[in-house]
């Protein structure tokens, strides 16, 4: 952050001793490189630190919240605090020293007791926390009832003394009195008795006062745990709800606002500072929203792209210095050999025809917040949904899904340049999201060992076949062989984690891809995907992080940078960049595009070392060819938003054919009564395949502790199709096909398949 931008401020801060448990005041906090720091009223209570624009926003809209239990304190100079938490950072200034230094304190203080309240917590506490009334009042009636017995336990300790002590008080009476010897020695033998008492009654007196205290003190940390858990509670669903607010006050003032770009053609210029002014507006009513310079997310080249009056263009490796280029002039500007545009009789196959609709959408209404409220922070596979949130895919299909572009792939089997053959491969690897760009809804969690073929050998030349060979955790491995002379294997993992705001999906696990002829064998793994306003507005999807591909035969590389998105970018959105390297690392291809919509390749020429960037960084500048067209995306068919946003692909996923095994997701009836719209039916018959699959696991786990009892070794479930192996390349041990399938799919004899739905 340049000091440029920050400036200097200073404010007055009305707050009590850092010694309370709420302190308060007045900060200034960074925003962004337009506003630079803004005045802001902090509240430090519970151990979370909040904060808001004015002190009677404190009502009703909280602008951000740090937990202090897991953050980060550090001063920069005489004024300034960071603090950092996760991926969230805040650059504090107060006015002067001695108010930072009192912050500092508070915060500190805060910070402590927030830990030791976890601790205690930790010490105590169950696998799930109370979430209905029920629970809280049952709490509360097992307090009062231990407070009770305490009571009753402290009375009888104080009448065991008193009498006690009134016994031995009348033994001794007793021995004083002129009696007979015999007499005498019968009182004397008592009174040793009620002495035994006296030790044994104050031994139990200590240990119940013991017991006493330690109940004491445990009760109220279980007080204060729960009281802490209802004060978290409270305070996550009064920002739902005020999150829920602020979105349909949204809605209403755009629905309510004039139109602020004009639609005149003759007027770009208008248009484009209207749109700006718009965005400068909403900065300052979303200042959290992280403000990217001109140069600050952009790659660390430059292209400069060559034409034939030897004019340069530049660009920040957006599309803007595209060329628009058709897929038929691969062969232009010896960009790509001819042999890669070799359709070698490919389409002379006749098709067969298949269905281009499934029945549309039921429009049911259903409050996500009552559902997803108890979920925050669990896994998603581990999650009873209702079919509403679902599409009528399995997850085995959607990964079979990534094949809808495999004409990329047969192109690149045709390429004698490794490095060509890389520029395809990028494109196929991009392509693959396209299709999720509309596709919010969840697909169905696979059956352990249900299985999905998709058998295009006569139409397209291949054969694809994935399995589902874990449950705990889910893992699908997915096998395809080509006649036009490449081979794609993978096992994907898929890990998700609900966090309140927004889901995400990472998957898990390598994607190979090897080709027949040269034996070339790359291998990349798949981006993190995020589903943003889970709660509240209209669900999105977002693409980030990097893919690296590599030829492990030739040490070329590829690596692709898929950008988040933000408001404030100046670039396109969805945006995808790559460079391909050869094995030196020196650069021969940039890549760019979208991955919603298309993929472009420029051949590099000449490289030089160019200006630095905003981070002072230098950057390399590459002179290109002209862009050329890798890959662009297919349209959606007609009436797609009421049919799931389904690719024309996806559409025949779930049609079904003659011949499947027993174990294929068409067969699944859930998955199919959904999508005939007969949502209830199918709710009823997702449960009952559920409860089925929680059967069949405990009567294995049985199996499994009768088999350790005996000193005997148990196998435990194996799939049908895979085998795990170690791959000689990677060093990974993966699930691999291990061959039989469209065998026994050819005899039509499915014996061996297990009885899953």
């Amino acid at each position: 952050m340049s000091e440029q931008g920050k400036g200097s401020a200073s404010a007055s801060a009305a707050a009590p001793a850092p010694g309370s448990d709420t302190y308060k005041g007045w900060l200034f906090k960074w925003t962004n490189y337009l506003k630079g720091y803004q005045r802001r009223w902090f509240v430090l209570s519970n151990g979370l630190l909040s904060y808001y624009r004015t002190q009677a926003e404190m009502a009703h809209t909280c602008r951000g919240t740090i937990n202090l239990a897991t953050a980060h304190i550090d001063t920069e100079d005489a004024c300034n605090i960071v603090l950092s938490s996760g991926g969230r950072t805040y650059h504090l200034k107060a006015s002067t020293e001695v108010e930072r230094q009192r912050w500092v304190t508070a915060l500190e203080l805060a910070k402590a007791k927030a830990i030791r309240m976890m601790n205690d917590q930790s010490d105590d506490s169950g696998d799930e926390e109370p979430t209905s009334q029920s629970d809280r009042s049952e709490i509360q009636g097992t307090l009062k009832i231990l407070v009770s017995k305490l009571d009753d336990l402290s009375t009888c300790n104080d009448l065991i003394a008193k009498h006690g002590a009134a016994l031995q008080r009348s033994l001794s009476e007793l021995e004083g009195l002129k009696v007979p010897v015999e007499g005498g020695e019968k009182i004397k033998a008592v009174n040793e008795r009620a002495t035994l008492f006296r030790i044994t009654s104050n031994a139990m007196i200590n240990a119940c006062r013991d017991f006493l205290d330690l109940a004491e003190t445990h009760s109220r940390r279980w007080q204060r745990a729960l009281q802490y858990e209802r004060e978290q509670r409270t305070h996550l669903e009064e920002t739902i709800e005020q999150l829920a607010k602020q979105h349909n006050s949204l809605e209403r003032a755009w629905r309510e606002a004039p139109t602020l770009v004009s639609s005149a053609p003759s007027a770009p210029n208008t248009n484009k500072g209207s749109e700006r002014s718009l965005k400068e507006e909403a900065s300052d009513e979303d200042e959290d929203t992280e403000y990217f310079d001109a140069m600050e997310d952009s790659p660390a080249f430059i292209t400069v792209t060559a034409t034939e009056n030897s004019q340069h263009r530049r660009s920040q490796s957006n599309l803007s210095g595209a060329s628009g280029g058709q897929p038929n002039d691969w062969n232009q500007d010896d960009q790509m050999s001819p042999s890669c545009n070799d359709v070698s009789g490919k389409e002379l196959q006749p098709r067969r025809q298949r269905r281009t609709y499934i029945a549309d959408k039921p429009n049911y209404s259903l409050n996500l917040w009552s559902i997803m409220k108890n979920c925050i922070g669990k896994e998603l596979s581990k999650i009873p949904m209702p079919v509403n949130f679902n599409e009528p895919l399995s997850m085995l299909q959607r990964l079979t899904e990534d094949l809808e572009y495999h004409e990329l792939l047969d192109k690149a089997a045709r390429c004698d340049s490794s490095l060509e053959q890389m520029c395809l491969i990028a494109a196929f690897s991009v392509s693959s999201y396209s299709t999720t760009v509309h596709r919010t809804a969840k697909p169905f969690n696979p059956l352990l060992g249900e299985t999905y073929e998709l058998d295009r050998l006569e139409e397209f030349g291949y054969r694809s076949l994935c399995e589902q060979v874990s449950h705990h955790p889910p893992a699908a491995a997915h096998h395809v062989f080509s006649q036009r002379g490449w081979t794609l294997w993978q096992e994907i993992t898929i890990a998700s984690k609900f966090r309140g705001k927004y889901l995400s999906i990472m998957p898990l696990g390598a994607i190979h891809l090897q080709f027949h002829a040269s034996g070339n064998h790359y291998v990349w793994r798949k981006v993190t995907s995020t589903v943003h306003n889970i709660i509240v507005g209209k669900l999105w999807i977002d693409q980030s992080g990097d893919i690296e591909i590599v030829n492990h035969r030739t040490k070329e590389t590829c690596q692709l940078k898929f950008s988040p998105y933000s408001y404030f970018s100046r670039d396109v959105p969805r945006k995808v960049t790559g460079v391909v390297a050869d094995s030196g690392g020196q650069a021969h291809y940039i890549l760019s595009g979208t991955w919603d919509d298309k993929m472009e390749s420029a051949k590099i020429i000449q490289s030089s070392r160019g200006g630095s960037g905003s981070e002072g960084k230098q950057k390399t500048v590459y002179q290109t060819l002209s862009p050329k067209l890798l890959w662009k995306k297919y349209p959606l068919p007609e009436n797609a938003e009421n049919m799931y946003y389904f690719s024309a692909l996806a559409l025949t996923l779930n049609e079904p054919e003659e011949g499947v095994g027993l174990t294929d997701s068409r067969l699944r009836p859930d998955q199919r009564l959904m999508e005939e719209g007969r949502w209830d039916e199918a709710n009823s018959e997702k449960q009952r395949l559920e409860e089925k699959q929680r059967a069949v696991r405990r009567r294995r786990e049985a199996e499994a502790s009768d088999a350790l009892d005996e000193g005997r070794e148990y196998e435990g479930y194996q799939p049908l199709w895979f085998h795990q192996r170690r791959n000689s390349v990677t060093g990974e041990t993966t699930f691999v096909y291990k061959g039989g399938y469209w065998e026994a799919k050819e005899r039509q004899d499915w014996t061996m398949c297990p009885d899953i739905f």
